[in-house]
């Protein structure tokens, strides 16, 4: 997590910025592994389960993650571990894990998709636990009354009924009632058009169901429908991302309602799969307007903030963009010539105002300029002193995080050497690198 030099203006009580599109890491450095997430709440603190893809597409865990604010989490442990044999073992499949508490049971029940590698045992699975991390007891795996069931989501109604949402092959959308204790099906409450990757909100008495075409691991125009009854009648499916977008490149996982002093925000959250490493995959997590019978999501935050405690939400131009300015020269961290390609190695200027001399300081770590397209990089991921510092797509690296310390000085978190200006000297097109920190004031820089 940065922390400022300057704070960029005044903030709402627990505002954090979510970074769409980006690899996102635990507060112990260790990449994010939450891919099909599901998140509930319990009390003040918000809980997320999803696929651990250590192991790629294979079944390594369902990790659980705990936050207060949305953007910093916490790996709690495996919610489910790998097991010798059966549906948790190494080389099957279980997908797109998601909670939900039966408040008469006092139980935690999670639902997932459990597979071969193949695709074709499409069954789904129930575990159970005390505690919102678990670990869980797995339960075991059926075709729900019988059918096919790949894709799911959960599903609680404001009377305690819960549903299993579940795509079947050969039939289409299904929304199942579970029973009282939630860990079976217990009969079929409306079967819709063939999707996959379901979610569903409910707003004012109207159920929002959101869902993905059937597409493999390449994203498309992600649709959603909207019924009084969750018997229906149910309207056709239409878009709520700008057409052509495919969902701004992701797929629905879930959608999370994020209810506060001033209101609530719902928050889409969808998976933008890397299929030839699914590891590699990052989250997509973008503000959804639902408004009477419409849901939208017209634009693409490459940041927004959230605050958990007043249920709103920011775009970016709340959070400006800022000059990193060395104390010693007295002029601006910038990129030569304006130059926004890949390894343009950074140097101080006199301070122009110009997008290659403005940054910004995401919760991940990063220090984004160009709008925040391109990320400060150490080149070649030195870590050495003298190392080159440059411009770069993000990607995630640790040669891409930084620490902005309270001292002025800014620290590499790969190498843990500080952003330097070469020699201590002070004139226009003087390069940087990283160093040894030393305390020196070419080594302290501030924000205007």
């Amino acid at each position: 997590m940065l922390v400022g030099l300057l704070a960029p203006g005044p903030a709402l009580a627990a505002a954090a910025t979510i970074n769409p599109g980006t690899m996102w890491y635990d507060t112990a450095g260790n990449r994010l592994q939450a891919h099909g997430a599901g998140v509930f709440k319990v009390g003040s603190t918000y809980y997320m389960v999803g696929e651990d893809k250590t192991a790629g597409a294979t079944f390594t865990a369902v990790a659980c993650y705990s936050s207060t604010d949305l953007a910093t989490w916490t790996r709690v442990g495996n919610a489910l571990s790998r097991q010798s044999s059966g549906d948790l073992a190494a080389g099957r499949i279980v997908e797109r894990p998601k909670v939900i508490y039966n408040s008469n049971t006092g139980q935690y029940v999670m639902w997932m998709h459990i597979d071969n590698s193949s695709y074709s045992d499409a069954r789904a699975g129930v575990a159970t636990s005390s505690t919102p991390c678990g670990p869980y007891t797995y339960r075991g795996s059926s075709r729900p009354l019988g059918y096919q069931s790949r894709d799911l989501g959960l599903f609680k109604d404001d009377d305690g009924s819960a549903y299993l949402l579940t795509e079947d092959r050969s039939n289409g959308l299904r929304i199942d009632r579970l029973s009282a204790d939630y860990t079976s099906v217990v009969s079929a409450t409306a079967v819709l058009a063939d999707l996959e990757s379901p979610a569903m909100v409910k707003v004012n008495g109207r159920y929002f169901l959101f869902a993905s075409h059937l597409t493999g691991w390449s994203t498309n125009d992600n649709v959603y429908a909207t019924a009084t009854s969750l018997s229906g009648p149910w309207s056709g499916f239409t878009t709520f991302a700008p057409a052509g977008t495919s969902t701004f490149n992701s797929q629905t996982s879930f959608v999370l309602p994020v209810s506060g002093s001033s209101g609530t925000t719902y928050v889409y959250l969808g998976d933008r799969w890397n299929s030839g490493d699914l590891n590699s995959s990052v989250p997509v997590w973008l503000p959804l307007t639902i408004n009477g019978g419409t849901a939208s999501m017209s634009t693409f935050y490459s940041s927004w903030t959230i605050d958990t405690v007043t249920g709103s939400w920011a775009p970016p131009a709340t959070q400006p963009d800022s000059a990193l300015v060395g104390e010693q020269s007295g002029r601006c961290l910038d990129v030569p010539g304006a130059a926004s390609a890949n390894g343009t190695q950074t140097q101080i200027y006199d301070c122009n105002g110009g997008e290659n001399q403005k940054w910004y300081a995401t919760s991940a770590g990063e220090l984004r300029t160009f709008g925040r397209t391109k990320c400060l990089d150490v080149l070649n991921r030195g870590t050495t002193p003298g190392s080159a510092v440059g411009v770069w797509d993000c990607n995630g690296g640790t040669n891409q995080k930084w620490t902005l310390n309270s001292n002025g000085t800014i620290t590499s978190a790969q190498s843990g050497l500080c952003l330097d200006v070469t020699g201590g000297q002070t004139a226009n097109g003087t390069k940087v690198e990283i160093w040894s920190c030393n305390g020196g004031a070419n080594q302290r820089w501030s924000r205007r």
